[in-house]
């Protein structure tokens, strides 16, 4: 199989004035493309963190992270733009939809910054494709947590990305509503041929993955396989 994310040696430090706070150290995994893979772990492990890192959104204080064949700490911060914006999607739990834009112009946000064509038919569909065809001039502010979630759900998918980023998916969602998110998360995934990470508290949701890798204190305390 071919990797997609190659996480080498990675630690985050903090520094307060004369404190210094481990958030992460000496990580080490790699994942392949089409895997799905859970980190889980108690509040305050560095999930986020490792998650933020892996993404190029924030600077590691030792290690390596190689993504989609782009080594991070080696680009500016445009070039570091310039990956995600071909190879990544994100989902947040509090949907970072903006607000002044309709579920289909958010949805062709990451489309727009490629130049792709025949973007209003992409997003279109994908917003058809997670039951959103009859809201798409509708508003954030017009949509519940659910259907948000679904827009951003469809916004990630959109610029075809070879790897996704989940971060608490379903956490600012109920059970029912969450697990209909779930449901279509892993219908695009498989339907995309994407590579998945989510981050979650969520042991069923983990449970659903191909792998779980679990943090504690910063740290990997164990990479299992689900398969």
């Amino acid at each position: 199989m071919q990797e997609i994310l190659k996480v080498n040696n990675l630690s985050k430090v903090y520094k307060s004035g004369s404190k210094e706070l481990t958030v992460l150290s000496e990580i080490l995994f790699s994942i392949d493309k089409g895997e799905k893979v859970a980190i889980v772990g108690p509040s305050g492990s560095g999930k986020t963190t490792l998650l933020g890192l892996c993404a190029g959104l924030d600077k590691s204080t030792t290690g390596t992270v190689t993504l989609a064949g782009s080594e991070l700490s080696n680009l500016s911060e445009d070039e570091k733009a310039a990956v995600r914006n071909k190879s990544v999607g994100f989902i947040f739990q509090n949907f970072q939809l903006i607000p002044t834009l309709t579920a289909l112009e958010n949805v062709m946000i990451p489309l727009e910054l490629q130049g792709k064509s025949d973007i209003e038919e992409r997003a279109s569909s994908l917003l058809e494709r997670v039951g959103l065809g009859g809201r798409m001039d509708h508003y954030p502010s017009q949509l519940s947590g659910g259907e948000q979630q679904r827009v951003s759900l469809a916004r990630a998918f959109s610029n075809a990305p070879q790897i996704l980023f989940a971060d608490e998916p379903t956490g600012n969602l109920d059970d029912d509503t969450g697990g209909k998110v779930e449901q279509l998360l892993f219908e695009l995934n498989e339907q995309e041929g994407t590579t998945l990470i989510i981050v979650t508290h969520d042991g069923e949701l983990a449970a659903k993955t191909d792998r779980i890798i679990k943090l504690r204190g910063g740290k990997i305390i164990e990479d299992k396989s689900n398969k």
